[in-house]
């Protein structure tokens, strides 16, 4: 990871998606995450839209971040979500081949995707687009809260 990597936490993360412009839950059949990365996310989604969760597993690159192939492969069984409307989630998007990908495996007859970090236009939402190096996110690594500030209690001269 790199030295210059920015924590994000679940509070930050919550800010970004409660201020994100989603489709409305009744605009929206299913959330598919794009799994390993975008599990996560897509949770946090499908529960922001109290919707279902699908996985699409891909594989693309290896634990190295390397590409193992000119374009991410399907692993296992793609869900079946034809002629639905479907919110599709990665956690990051740097030019947006993996979601493009995923969107043709699907078939849906309606996609908005959305990644938690990356390029403006990687995705059609993308919360973290001010961040343009590494993170680190809080379900992967120890990444601590700010501590709240005291309040003053009564008589406290602060």
């Amino acid at each position: 990871m790199s030295a210059n990597a920015v924590d994000l936490t679940f509070t930050r993360i919550a800010e970004r998606l409660r201020a994100a412009d989603l489709p409305p839950r009744e605009a929206v059949d299913a959330v598919v995450a794009v799994a390993r990365g975008g599990t996560v996310p897509g949770a946090l989604v499908a529960y922001r839209l109290e919707k279902p969760l699908r996985l699409l597993r891909l594989s693309f690159r290896d634990d190295a971040n390397a590409p193992k192939g000119p374009h991410p492969e399907p692993v296992g069984a793609v869900p079946d979500v034809r002629g639905q409307r479907v919110v599709l989630v990665d956690d990051v998007a740097v030019s947006g081949a993996t979601l493009r990908r995923a969107r043709e495996l699907l078939g849906a007859a309606h996609v908005v995707t959305v990644a938690f970090k990356g390029r403006p236009g990687a995705a059609d939402v993308v919360l973290f687009p001010d961040v343009p190096t590494c993170v680190r996110w809080p379900w992967a690594e120890d990444v601590a809260e700010p501590a709240p500030a005291e309040a003053p209690t009564r008589g406290d001269p602060r």
